[in-house]
């Protein structure tokens, strides 16, 4: 009798990268290549820390500096070079870009109101498609699963981007991103696991003080 094959898991650990610059003022950080608060960098120190005591195998990061800044304190620690992936960039929000909503809001009431109720039928002026966005990281992280079959890989990367491929990969419709999950903490860290092509959630949102296997 023939045995089955085991199916090999993958396990993904997502961290949005630290605080920036522009947190304080809730603006809109996409394709804007912005730094990092003290806070921000502390953050990454932690998420090193995190790395540490839960190591893992690879770390991939989107090409923007406040992620790859994020990402260097758990290279250092693992002796890990950071691998790049231009598909997990962060969207570009197009007229709000540097921008917070209340401003837009001010400007284009009718437009705000039609993104508050539906992101990705209704995304800002001259923004990416979330939906086109969605697929590119939503493929960029099952491309990096299969580098990396049995593995353990964290992902740093970025709020909506991640939100949006979460909502992809689980599956819950796109629309309801924001409703859906509200924030990813600044490098908190959210586990999937894939096995076979489908995705388990694990975790979501754990501080990377507190986060565990």
């Amino acid at each position: 009798m023939t045995s089955s094959p085991v199916s090999t898991a993958t396990t993904l650990l997502l961290a949005r990268h630290g605080q920036t610059v522009w947190h304080a003022e809730n603006r809109y950080a996409g394709v804007s290549d912005i730094a990092l608060t003290d806070t921000g960098r502390a953050q990454a120190e932690a998420l090193g820390r995190w790395a540490g005591a839960h190591p893992v195998d690879a770390v991939w990061t989107s090409p923007l500096s406040r992620a790859v800044r994020t990402a260097e304190p758990a290279c250092r620690t693992l002796g890990l070079r950071p691998r790049v992936d231009p598909d997990l960039r962060e969207c570009d929000f197009g007229v709000v870009e540097g921008r917070p909503l209340t401003e837009f809001a001010a400007e284009d009431p009718e437009g705000a109101a039609a993104f508050l109720a539906d992101p990705v039928a209704h995304p800002f002026p001259g923004a990416e498609d979330p939906a086109a966005a969605a697929e590119r990281g939503a493929a960029a992280l099952r491309s990096i699963a299969a580098a990396h079959p049995g593995g353990r890989v964290l992902v740093v990367a970025h709020n909506t981007l991640l939100r949006l491929v979460l909502c992809t990969l689980l599956p819950i419709p796109a629309r309801d991103y924001r409703r859906v999950f509200p924030r990813l903490r600044n490098a908190a860290v959210t586990e999937l696991r894939l096995t076979d092509g489908s995705v388990g959630l694990i975790s979501l949102n754990v501080p990377c003080e507190e986060g565990g296997r």
